[in-house]
């Protein structure tokens, strides 16, 4: 009984071992290929102009020096 069960799970362990790497293989076989892909459908087309936001440390400051100066509204 003992000696059929070892050779099941051997059989289980050696086939989870070959697939792996039967995959391995194919992943690294697929590596020089060239990857295909597309923009995003919202990707600006080339000299479309975008808005941006400065998040730039020195306009932050300005920002929250700003800010303080100001009255609370309530």
């Amino acid at each position: 009984m003992f000696a059929i069960l070892y050779f099941v799970m051997f059989a289980i362990i050696a086939g989870c071992a070959f697939a792996l790497m039967y995959a391995n293989i194919k992943a690294i076989s697929m590596m020089d290929r060239p990857v295909i892909t597309r923009p995003h459908p919202e990707a600006p087309e080339p000299g479309e102009e975008i808005m941006y936001v400065d998040l730039s440390r020195e306009r932050l400051e300005d920002l929250y020096k700003l800010n303080q100066n100001q009255p609370e509204e309530g």
